[in-house]
């Protein structure tokens, strides 16, 4: 995430169900010139298959009950495979191309965390 952007924990512990963040930013401005922001709950996770399920429980962007399924899958030759899906339901006044946008940066944001741990423990294997 760049520096205008944040993630704050609000409710349980990083990476067990339950686990509940809100993510703000100006990646998406809004009228009032207030921050983008969408308050998350961890439902489930797997490590043994890499893969996620995050419910979207409230936001200032539309979002408020999509549910957003995350899993990796290693290729084997140095490449994996991301497969992000979503399930939503857009609030009254939300436009798809806002939507988008705001999924695609986020996705964008979230892939490039990955890319970034996976190099970091790359480097701690050397």
């Amino acid at each position: 995430m760049d520096a205008d952007e944040r993630c704050t924990d609000l409710a349980g512990d990083e990476g067990v169900p339950g686990y509940v963040r809100l993510v703000s930013g100006f990646m998406f401005p809004q009228q009032d010139g207030e921050r983008s922001w969408i308050k998350e709950r961890l439902v489930e996770t797997d490590s043994t298959s890499h893969s996620y399920v995050y419910k979207m429980e409230a936001s200032n962007m539309g979002l408020d009950g999509s549910v957003n399924s995350l899993k990796l899958t290693d290729y084997g030759d140095g490449s994996t495979f991301v497969n992000w899906s979503f399930e939503i339901d857009p609030l009254e006044g939300a436009t798809e191309d806002r939507i988008v946008d705001y999924l695609g940066f986020l996705y964008k944001s979230c892939i490039n965390r990955i890319q970034g741990a996976i190099e970091a423990a790359k480097q701690k294997e050397f």
